[in-house]
């Protein structure tokens, strides 16, 4: 019997997994019980899903579609009470990442899985990379460097309305550089971090978090993690450059290429490109039919990335960085922070915050300590 999948979020980023059901569709994998959105979504030539139902509203679609899965590409604050539906209809789920808001909603997911005995995946696609799997398997040792420079004009700010924002209806938002867009080149930092026999469990973070437009959020991003053992992680990412690098997660003289999948392990002179990344709608259809199939992405795997973003987005507000240190981008659509593409590789590479190399626009951060996190195999 064919598996029955629905999408609630069918609009925005829910094209990308339009796009998948489309193509599972085609090929007689699954049929499209149905999809969601508040607001009308336009067909698109490159995900037909002809005669799929269309509801606005979810959970009319989960009593009248009774769907077997369900894909949940939502704002990530309105994530834990759709989840929660999403299992009472008896469906299992693929979530968006990030799935949920803090550890307390991370844990109230957690029971409710246990409760219904239903399948939750979460969203990070970046898990489904063999060149992740490859590196894993190497378990190079030492701290580990996270690096990406990007650019995003003022207009991707205004794509939605609560991006750019800390705070909406009274709830945090899941927006800024590090929990959003660089989201999984953290959480491949973070399993990398933990595929060694000890594990890996973020106890402290050190945070400088700045913006170079108006907006609520942080589009630079600096932070370091310490582990129990004393490893680090130390991430530095912006999406206010000129000069594209994509997010690389080095660690022992191996680097890994988000989100090319290119690797290089230890001695090798040059990147090398690792084929094959599992779908995660695929990989969860294929743990239905066959348990012996681990899912890629299970909840508890993602367990130190929401103990961290809920670090970071219950942090004080971004520093703004001045106007004196901004050029404008050379496409238009808004200005870009001077070096910051050298900054990123040098605060990567060295482990040093901004603060600590002498940036004239940085100030010392925010220390916090992190708890909830289990103390063995944290990201597993």
């Amino acid at each position: 019997m064919t598996t029955r999948v629905a999408l609630i979020g069918a609009g925005g980023h829910g094209l990308w997994h339009r796009r998948v059901l489309a193509r599972l569709a085609a090929a007689g994998e699954v049929e499209v019980a149905g999809l969601c959105d508040r607001q009308p979504v336009e067909p698109h030539p490159d995900a037909p899903l002809p005669g799929a139902p269309f509801f606005t509203d979810y959970t009319e679609l989960l009593a009248v579609a009774r769907p077997d899965v369900v894909v949940v590409c939502t704002p990530p604050h309105a994530h834990l009470p759709i989840a929660l539906d999403v299992f009472a209809a008896g469906a299992d789920l693929l979530l968006e990442k990030p799935p949920v808001m803090s550890m307390a909603e991370h844990e109230r997911l957690a029971a409710a899985i246990a409760e219904s005995g239903r399948l939750c995946q979460i969203g990070f696609q970046a898990l489904g990379s063999a060149a992740l799997a490859e590196l894993c398997v190497a378990a190079p040792a030492g701290d580990i460097g996270v690096s990406g420079a990007w650019w995003r004009p003022d207009s991707y700010y205004r794509r939605t309305p609560w991006a750019g924002r800390r705070e909406i209806d009274g709830r945090p938002v899941f927006d800024g550089a590090l929990v959003n867009p660089f989201a999984h080149a953290l959480m491949q930092a973070l399993v990398v971090a933990d595929s060694t026999a000890a594990g890996f469990r973020p106890v402290s973070m050190e945070l400088e978090r700045h913006r170079s437009r108006e907006i609520e959020t942080d589009d630079t991003t600096f932070l370091r993690l310490t582990g129990d053992d004393g490893r680090r992680i130390t991430v530095a990412v912006t999406l206010a450059s000129a000069v594209f690098i994509a997010g690389e997660i080095a660690v022992g003289g191996a680097v890994l290429e988000y989100p090319t999948d290119r690797l290089r392990l230890p001695g090798e002179a040059a990147f090398q490109q690792v084929p094959g990344r599992a779908g995660l709608l695929e990989n969860l259809l294929e743990h239905r039919r066959d348990r012996t199939v681990p899912l890629l992405a299970p909840l508890a795997r993602t367990a130190g990335f929401t103990a961290v973003a809920e670090a970071i987005v219950s942090a004080p507000a971004p520093r703004e960085i001045g106007p004196r240190y901004l050029e404008p981008h050379p496409d238009g659509g808004g200005s870009v922070v001077a070096g910051i593409e050298e900054l990123v590789r040098e605060v990567a590479d060295t482990g040093r915050l901004p603060s600590e190399i002498g940036v004239p626009w940085a100030r010392p951060g925010h220390r916090v300590l992190i708890d909830g996190v289990p103390a063995h195999r944290a990201t597993r």
